[in-house]
């Protein structure tokens, strides 16, 4: 905690200068005010880019667009976010070490579940051995051997969003992971969830969108968390012993994967299913579950399994078409057809609008998405072109209209400041303590990313109290008070006239606070 009435911690004592812009629910913290007719500037559009595209700028970028002026450095910058990690190396030497450090990273799901099933065991016995909780017991155990694989599962996706020169990606990969979110505080989903992520989520984000959908139904954190797992054929019996992962046994059909899978993660609310379509989809996915029985039964790599034993062999009727039994096949077929639906195109490309254009995208723009995600089979780099050649993302009534996320607002701030953070753990804090724990989202649909779920005075309060704790013990933070004139002078395009003067006024030392906590930073 900084103590001193110098930097972050003396800025916020002078956050009440910016009066309106700031306060209660004045309408220029819902929208700065910005000229609304006309095409963006060469400045704006590679403003616009900057924010939209990546988690806000370092001194590096603010340096390179100085240099080779906006529109050079627009088409570089483009040109680089779409060959993302395979334009080289995108990560500081330095971060590459770091990474290659956390020794969870290179588990296997196997070895994941292991130590999930180990720090259950270890709690059945110290209570046993103790008479004492059982429940306080397996708390302990999970402590000890499953928070370090979520702690460290968070502390790569912070160093890569913070870090990468392919921003683009990450910012697809928080796109993504929330499209088909997991939830870390439901049993074996904690040590699986950073599994999850690099293998179900990020190796797709270029490919076509059939091959993540498939990734994502047959990876172990899904499956657990969305208890298709334990689904299994009305009448099934169980052998004598399946293993120990209460998780995965069978308990009848299970219909969350199948709802959510149509609901979610392809078709949309609206997409033309009916109930019905819902319990045969579970059907077909009936035997998509995760090897449970441990090392000494299984190998020591992947953990789906199809059990055809607990599979729904009779003949079902989806979406106005018979299915005969296929067994794992049938479960295929329905994710192909999901994955080409024009519903799922229609579906994905308002997503994509919505988190980088406009939180009510124009239809014009989600009609030409969707078209050439129907025309390219699903191709995401095409669709992600698309997105960034269309007049609709380069006009004016978009630029600076979007509210950042907790996240987005975190990591926004830490770049601009050119932070080295050694530890993590406060700036998770700070996530969970404005409600976006990473890997958090309780519920299948995710974090939500328009400016009503996270435009409240509470939030806004916490944005503020989290600034006044910002230091470089917590994030290596340079609390110069000549950051915040460098800063006013460098972000002068991407604040408003009214910011701009406000912070002006104010003292060196109190600019950069009042500075990261102004509308302007706020939005994107």
């Amino acid at each position: 905690m900084i103590t001193r009435r110098t930097g972050l911690s003396g800025g916020m004592m002078a956050l009440s200068g910016l009066g309106g812009l700031l306060g209660g629910q004045g309408p220029a913290l819902a929208q700065p005010q910005r000229p609304a007719a006309g095409p963006m500037s060469a400045e704006e559009r590679a403003w616009h880019a900057l924010s939209r595209l990546s988690y806000g700028p370092r001194s590096a970028e603010l340096q390179d667009l100085q240099r080779l002026g906006p529109q050079a450095w627009l088409e570089q910058f483009l040109a680089s976010q779409l060959r993302g990690s395979a334009g080289g190396q995108v990560l500081p030497e330095a971060v590459l070490t770091r990474l290659q450090g956390l020794e969870t990273l290179g588990l296997s799901q196997a070895q994941l579940l292991d130590r999930y099933q180990e720090a259950r065991r270890l709690a059945r016995l110290q209570a046993a051995a103790s008479a004492g909780s059982a429940p306080a017991a397996e708390q302990t155990s999970r402590r000890e051997l499953v928070r370090p694989i979520l702690a460290q599962a968070a502390e790569q996706r912070l160093l890569r969003a913070l870090h990468s020169s392919a921003q683009l990606e990450e910012q697809l990969l928080e796109f993504w992971f929330n499209h088909f979110n997991v939830f870390a505080g439901k049993g074996p989903v904690a040590a699986l969830v950073g599994s999850y992520e690099r293998e179900a989520i990020r190796p797709h984000l270029w490919g076509r969108f059939r091959q993540m959908l498939g990734a994502t139904a047959k990876h172990p954190a899904m499956l657990f968390y969305l208890d298709n797992a334990q689904s299994v054929a009305p009448g099934f019996r169980p052998p004598a012993r399946l293993g120990d992962e209460q998780a995965a046994r069978p308990r009848g059909l299970n219909e969350n994967y199948a709802r959510e899978l149509m609901e979610l993660h392809t078709l949309g609310v609206d997409g033309g299913y009916s109930q019905a379509d819902v319990t045969e989809l579970a059907r077909m996915l009936t035997g998509w579950t995760v090897d449970v029985r441990g090392p000494q039964g299984r190998g020591s790599g992947e953990l789906f399994e199809f059990a055809a034993r607990r599979h729904d062999t009779g003949p079902k009727q989806w979406l106005g078409r018979p299915v005969t039994a296929h067994g794992q096949a049938e479960g295929k077929w329905a994710l192909d057809v999901l994955a080409s639906h024009p519903a799922t195109a229609r579906h994905l490309s308002r997503k994509l609008a919505q988190a980088f254009v406009a939180d009510e995208p124009p239809e014009a723009l989600v009609a030409e998405l969707s078209a050439k995600f129907l025309s390219s089979g699903g191709d995401l780099r095409a669709w992600v072109q698309t997105l960034l050649s269309s007049e609709h993302f380069w006009q004016r009534e978009h630029l600076h209209s979007k509210f950042k996320t907790p996240y987005q607002f975190l990591l926004s701030t830490l770049r601009v400041l050119d932070a080295q953070p050694q530890d993590v753990q406060p700036l998770l804090g700070a996530l969970a303590q404005a409600g976006m724990p990473l890997y958090g989202a309780a519920t299948p649909d995710g974090y939500k990313n328009v400016a009503s779920a996270w435009l409240n005075p509470e939030a806004l309060s916490q944005r503020i109290q989290w600034l006044s704790r910002l230091n470089e013990r917590t994030a290596g933070v340079d609390r110069s008070a000549r950051r915040g004139p460098a800063l006013l002078r460098s972000l002068g395009p991407w604040l408003g006239e009214a910011t701009r003067t406000v912070v002006a006024a104010e003292p060196a030392e109190m600019q950069l606070a009042l500075l990261l906590g102004s509308p302007d930073f706020m939005r994107r």
